[in-house]
């Protein structure tokens, strides 16, 4: 027995062009792109669409013939009312209107959400501090609660893996700050003064500030980068099936470890910043070593020293808990994890710049 041949989807006119007269399989697989260009010619103008031969009908058809229908204003008859049912259907779904684009908000609007997102991230933070304070309590209280690898640790890459680099900028900040002031010092006969301002400037200012944006851009990225690896694995949800605190496990260490490692990298970078400006005052300004560091030992106040010191431990709280805190704002995808590295860093830096403005103006006040 031979298969019945299948008939394509046809459009003719009828009655001198008053009736459209639609035929055949209106099926996704036949409505080739001939025949769509086709549909796409026609002209409208015709009074009545005869769909009574219509043999199958689908989506895609119904689709087709309804946009014929529509070009001609007229409503298609005759059709059976199985295909009757999909093709109302389907004309009801194609008449609703596409989404309007959101309209574009004005400036206040873009104000205002900016600020409804950084109350939402200060919210976010002061909690991660709150935790953060109870978990230390908790862990000094029992110093056997603290976890003294992972604070070995940071110990290695945040200190000693640090140094090099810190090394290596903190001479040349010397040697930059020495031979910007050593150009208008020269001209007032004034070179020995070289070392008063070297010894303030990187003691007070450029040690501290340096080692922490170091440390901010090295290991403060780390902190995200490791903790927001882990939440996307599904590790710090693993810690606590098991029982074990993250603040405790990931964040606790590294804060306290980079709390102690910073006055270390503070007195590092100043000891080879003024030796940069020792070397800058030699090579421009004529001043020996000797004269630099008798001068040097003159002008510079214990004080001077220690404050810059004290600005260390702050620095480091506020790099470690920017960091720990943006690593557990990670979401489930690999790309939120550079998201929160790049928001840790120029957030560190962001509250490094602010507290070591607010320690200017308070030692101001203090005549320190």
């Amino acid at each position: 027995m031979s298969e019945t041949p299948r008939q394509p989807p046809t459009l003719d006119t009828a009655d001198s062009g008053a009736t459209l007269v639609a035929a055949g399989r209106w099926l996704l697989d036949a409505l080739t792109p001939a025949f769509r260009k086709t549909l796409d010619g026609t002209k409208g103008g015709a009074s009545a669409l005869d769909a009574s031969a219509v043999e199958a009908l689908d989506t895609a058809g119904a689709l087709a013939l309804h946009r014929v229908a529509k070009r001609n204003a007229v409503e298609p008859h005759g059709l059976r009312s199985e295909f009757d049912a999909l093709y109302r259907q389907v004309a009801e779904l194609a008449e609703i209107a596409p989404a309007a684009p959101p309209a574009e908000h004005g400036f206040l609007h873009r104000v205002g959400e900016a600020s409804h997102a950084f109350v939402i991230e200060a919210q976010l933070f002061l909690a991660f501090i709150g935790e953060l304070s109870v978990t230390a309590v908790r862990a000094f209280a029992q110093p056997s609660r603290l976890r003294w690898k992972p604070m070995l640790h940071v110990f290695e890459t945040a200190g000693w893996g640090a140094l090099p680099i810190l090394a290596l900028l903190s001479f040349l900040i010397g040697i930059v700050v020495a031979y910007q002031a050593g150009v208008q010092l020269a001209d007032y006969g004034a070179n020995i003064f070289i070392a008063d301002l070297i010894g303030i400037a990187v003691l007070r200012e450029f040690g501290p500030l340096l080692a922490a944006i170091i440390v901010a851009g090295r290991t403060g990225s780390a902190f995200t980068a490791e903790i927001g690896t882990m939440k996307v694995t599904d590790e710090i949800d693993a810690l606590r099936t098991i029982g074990v605190s993250p603040m405790e496990m990931l964040a606790l260490p590294r804060v306290v470890a980079l709390i102690i490692i910073m006055p270390l990298l503070t007195v590092f970078a100043d000891i080879f910043g003024v030796f940069g400006g020792m070397v800058m005052a030699q090579t421009m300004l004529e001043v020996s070593f000797n004269d630099f560091i008798d001068r040097f030992l003159a002008a510079v106040d214990l004080s001077d020293y220690l404050t810059g010191i004290g600005k260390a431990p702050v620095f480091a709280l506020l790099i470690a808990s920017v960091g720990c805190h943006q690593g557990f704002q990670v979401g489930t995808s690999a790309d939120s994890v550079g998201h929160q590295v790049t928001r840790s860093v120029v957030h560190s830096l962001f509250l490094i710049i602010v507290a070591d403005a607010i320690f200017s103006v308070t030692f101001s006040m203090l005549g320190l």
